[in-house]
C-alpha cells in the first residue's frame, strides 16, 4: 500500500524526515511514533499526496504522488488531527456534502451518509448542526465523513487526542471493525496504549529518522524487558540507594522520586532489594510496556 525508501523532506536548509524506509502492507494497522518535531506528519502529508517529497522514492496504492496526486487522494481517507468539519451545518449535511467533492451522486450519498452515521453511532444526531456536539462525536463524524468514499487507505493523525477513555474505546472499535473489513490505517499517536492496541507494527521517529521498526511486543522485547520495578522515595533520596541496587536489574534509571528497575522478575528483584536494606515509600511491579522503549529510545527530555 506504500513503499517508501530514503524519503526526505526538506523546509528550506531543514530536513524533517532524513531518509525514511517504509513498507506498509495491506490490510494492517500502522503506526508512526515519536516526540513533537520527529518528523511523523511531514511524512503523513507526503504519503498523502498533499506535500512533495525532496527526495527518495515513494509510492502509495502503486502509485507515485508526484505524478498521480489526485488518483491518489480519490483513494484516501484523511483523518487530520484537528477536525475540520462544516461546523453549521447539519451531521447529515457534513457526510453528502463531502460526499459529492468526489463526484458521487446524490443518491449514492444519502445512503452512505446513514450508513456511516450508523457505524459512527450519530444516527439520533442525523438533524442536529456539529457545533453543540460533544468532541467525541465531533471525532467520529471525522472519521466517518474519510470513509464516504470508500477508502482502501485511511490516515488517522492522532485520532483520540483530547478525548475521553469511553469515547477513546468506542473509537478503537470502530476502527477494529474498519480493519476487520480490509481497510489499511495508518495512525500517529502519542498514546503508547492505543498504538498497543491499535498497530500490528510500527516504527518509532526521532529527528527524522527512524529509531526501530517492529509490532509491539516485538519492540518491548527488544529494548526493554518483561518487567518493571518502580520503587518510590523522598524526592532526592534514591540516589543513596543507586549504589545497593546495582546488580538487581538488567537496567536501572534513576528518576527525581523513584527508580526504575527493568527486569524478568520484577518480585524477585523487590525481595533482593528489602534483603539489601532497601525501603522504599512504595513499590509496583508492572509489565514493560511500549512506553518505555519510546522513552528509552527518544528519551525522557522535551523536545520544543
Amino acid at each position: 500500500m506504500v513503499e517508501a525508501k530514503a524519503l526526505v523532506k526538506r523546509f528550506g536548509d531543514f530536513e524533517a524526515v532524513r531518509g525514511v524506509d517504509v513498507h506498509v502492507r495491506r490490510g494492517e494497522a500502522f503506526g508512526f511514533l515519536g516526540p513533537n518535531g520527529a518528523g511523523k506528519s511531514s511524512t503523513m502529508r507526503m504519503i498523502a499526496a498533499v506535500s512533495p517529497r525532496s527526495d527518495g522514492e515513494l509510492k502509495v496504492l502503486g502509485m507515485d504522488p508526484d505524478r498521480d496526486g489526485p488518483r491518489i487522494r480519490a483513494r484516501l481517507g484523511v483523518v487530520p488531527q484537528q477536525d475540520n468539519l462544516d461546523s453549521e451545518l447539519t451531521v447529515r449535511q457534513n457526510l453528502q456534502v463531502y460526499g459529492r467533492y468526489f463526484g458521487l451522486s446524490r443518491a449514492h450519498v444519502r445512503r452512505k451518509a446513514a450508513e456511516l452515521m450508523g457505524f459512527a453511532q450519530l444516527g439520533e444526531r442525523a438533524e442536529d448542526e456539529v457545533e453543540p456536539l460533544s468532541g467525541g462525536m465531533k471525532r467520529r463524524l471525522t472519521i466517518a465523513r474519510s470513509l464516504v468514499n470508500d477508502p482502501e487507505l485511511l490516515l488517522l493523525d492522532e485520532p483520540t487526542t483530547g478525548l475521553d477513555p469511553q469515547a477513546r474505546h468506542l473509537l478503537w472499535d470502530r476502527l477494529f471493525r474498519l480493519k476487520s473489513e480490509g481497510v489499511t490505517l495508518i495512525v500517529t499517536t502519542h498514546y503508547m496504549d492505543e498504538a498497543e492496541q491499535l498497530c500490528d507494527r510500527l516504527v518509532v521517529m526521532d529527528g527524522g529518522r527512524i529509531a526501530a521498526e517492529g509490532s509491539p511486543s516485538e519492540l518491548i522485547a527488544r529494548f526493554s524487558t518483561r518487567e518493571v520495578l518502580e520503587l518510590r522515595f523522598p524526592p532526592g533520596e534514591q540516589d543513596a540507594v543507586v549504589a545497593v541496587a546495582g546488580g538487581l536489574a538488567q537496567r536501572m534509571e534513576v528518576l527525581p522520586d523513584r527508580l526504575l528497575l527493568y527486569t524478568d522478575s520484577g518480585e524477585s528483584a523487590l525481595e533482593r532489594a528489602y534483603a539489601r536494606g532497601v525501603r522504599p515509600l512504595s513499590s509496583l511491579v508492572r509489565r514493560s510496556t511500549l512506553e518505555d522503549v519510546f522513552l528509552r529510545l527518544t528519551g525522557r527530555s522535551l523536545v520544543e
